[in-house]
């Protein structure tokens, strides 16, 4: 399963110094705006001892972690959704995303410029939140004058997008993000392609320093606190982002090799197992489980099995994350 997560903010507020410090890949962080002129891309494993700990159990060949590509987007400037800055460019990456990390500056340092010439957090999210409001309520716009004349025909799949479109225009023009208005999972799906900026799930990272890690603010959402120089709370902002995602961990372990697989919170075995081949969904016949640690306490899947820990499960059956499991097909 292939995820990303764009990192946006301002300029200088810290995006490149923290992807450097996540993938340990090169890409330029000079103190200036729009240094990075396109976006670069890295793996980050997610911190998961259980993984480790099931490779030393089975004495595997290779060890394979969960993973999140994270990418690194240059800033975004007020006015970015009229191509100012590097604008619609920058705009056009970040659809290309499943998730946002929003970085913000909390921290004073006159030896780092700042954009807007002063550190005010909530103030620069309002920049970035308004420039992609912009941007998504011109591409509303330009869809809704496509879908009126089919609409009007009375072409039932038009009606229906038209409405739903209407509802994220109606929060897009009170400078809200898609998201305020409530869409069910149905109507989501049904303008997805569109890939609304404001529909995708933020996770905020605040750029703190030794000097004010305490530093209080009020952020509209789920957030975490990093220092990218001390390479502080990087495992929290991994973990935070798979459950913006909301992701979840199941495991297979053997000589060959022990593995994380990424599926989404709620999967049934045979959507598991399309992590593993897409076969694994049509020709499910049953899965194997065991609870990581039940196995590891065991000693061995013989004794796991003969304690009662090692279940039979079918096609109904919901994956937990921590699941070890071995799919027969």
């Amino acid at each position: 399963m292939s995820l990303s997560i764009g990192i946006v903010g301002l300029p200088n507020v810290g995006k490149s110094t923290l992807f450097n410090a996540l993938t340990k890949k090169s890409v330029p962080a000079e103190n200036y705006p729009f240094c990075t002129i396109d976006p670069s891309v890295g793996i980050v494993p997610v911190p998961d001892e259980r993984v480790e700990k099931l490779s030393k159990f089975s004495n595997s060949a290779k060890t394979i972690p969960a993973v999140i590509e994270f990418v690194d987007i240059a800033g975004l400037v007020a006015g970015a959704s009229k191509g100012e800055g590097l604008g619609n460019k920058f705009l056009t990456n970040i659809k290309e995303v499943d998730a946002i990390l929003h970085m913000v500056r909390t921290f004073e340092d006159p030896s780092v410029i700042h954009v807007a010439n002063k550190v005010d957090p909530m103030q620069d999210i309002g920049v970035i939140n308004l420039e992609l409001v912009l941007a998504d309520f011109e591409t509303v716009s330009k869809r809704l004058s496509n879908l009126s004349r089919d609409a009007k025909r009375g072409e039932k799949d038009a009606i229906f997008e038209e409405i739903i479109l209407k509802k994220v225009e109606k929060v897009l023009e009170k400078s809200k993000m898609a998201t305020e208005a409530n869409l069910t999972d149905e109507e989501k799906f049904k303008i997805k392609s569109l890939n609304l900026l404001t529909l995708k799930p933020v996770l905020y990272a605040l750029n703190v320093s030794e000097a004010n890690e305490n530093v209080e603010v009020k952020i509209p959402g789920m957030y975490v606190k990093i220092d990218p120089v001390f390479e502080k709370g990087f495992d929290d902002l991994i973990k935070k982002s798979y459950e913006l995602l909301g992701l979840e961990t199941f495991l297979t372990t053997g000589e060959d090799e022990t593995r994380a697989w990424t599926i989404k919170i709620g999967s049934t075995a045979p959507i598991a197992g399309m992590a593993i081949h897409t076969d694994f969904k049509d020709k499910f016949i049953r899965a194997e489980v065991v609870n990581w640690k039940d196995l590891l306490d065991s000693g061995s899947y013989s004794n796991a099995r003969a304690k009662g820990l090692v279940r039979t499960e079918g096609k109904e059956y919901v994956v937990k994350d921590g699941d070890v499991i071995e799919f027969k097909i």
